[in-house]
């Protein structure tokens, strides 16, 4: 099996996240340091460290349901010092090493699953599932039909070609600011691919600005009337579900 996908399924991280710990020389196989991104394991006899702790092959998987709220991030850690997902759960929900399935930038909001099946993590956030992810977008101003087509084709940003999506307009409302009525639209996105601030940098391709941002389904798993900054696990139904996308 190859490096990056055991460490993923032992929980450990995604296998992006695997890719860089090998390449920054934090994993070992059998006390020997290994670097190289291709390299594999025999599960069923090498052993193999990273930051010098053994890594153990999971016997439980667990899914988990967050509703993260804006105004942190989606990493175990921030070298800025800012508030991380992590800082909404316990220290028994830490000790599972439970890890986020993708992200959701800092100013975003909404459905983040966790979890520590490596494969389920893989198949979700890999582009070519083509899983569909649901948001509902704010941004400012009205918009153009000739511009909401542009988006539902797919944009290309600093030289990046965004997917197709599926982009409806769901209202339009005025709000009165200190320096009068300020318009704001109220969209439905669904795209498949999940590019780092894919929907951001849509918009921005037809001159719009974000003012909200939140994710609400992955497939038909909806977050429902989950609270910001809550939890639940996932029942047998939606794992099943989640497994058969």
């Amino acid at each position: 099996m190859r490096l990056n996908k055991y460490l993923a399924e032992c929980g450990v991280c995604s296998r992006r996240k695997a890719d860089e710990l090998i390449a920054s020389g934090k994993v070992s196989v059998n006390r020997k340091v290994i670097i190289e991104l291709g390299a594999t394991v025999d599960e069923t006899k090498d052993v193999v460290f990273v930051d010098g702790k053994k890594v153990l092959p999971v016997t439980h998987y667990e899914y988990v349901m967050f509703n993260k709220p804006k105004g942190c991030i989606t990493s175990t850690s921030d070298e800025k010092g800012r508030k991380t997902v992590y800082d909404y759960f316990d220290e028994e929900f830490k000790s599972k090493r439970l890890i986020p399935v993708g992200r959701l930038d800092y100013d975003s909001e909404g459905l983040l699953l966790f979890t520590n099946d490596g494969a389920l993590t893989h198949k979700l956030t890999h582009p070519s599932s083509e899983i569909p992810k649901t948001y509902i977008v704010k941004i400012e101003g009205e918009i153009v039909e000739s511009d909401l087509a542009i988006l539902r084709k797919g944009v290309v940003v600093d030289g990046v070609r965004y997917g197709k999506s599926k982009v409806k307009v769901l209202a339009t409302e005025k709000i009165k600011t200190n320096d009068g009525e300020r318009t704001l639209t109220r969209l439905e996105v669904i795209i498949t691919e999940g590019k780092n601030r894919e929907v951001r940098r849509m918009f921005e391709a037809v001159e719009k600005n974000v003012v909200f941002l939140k994710r609400v389904a992955i497939g038909d798993l909806r977050l429902g009337g989950l609270s910001r900054g809550g939890n639940r696990e996932l029942n047998d139904f939606e794992v099943a579900y989640l497994q058969k996308l």
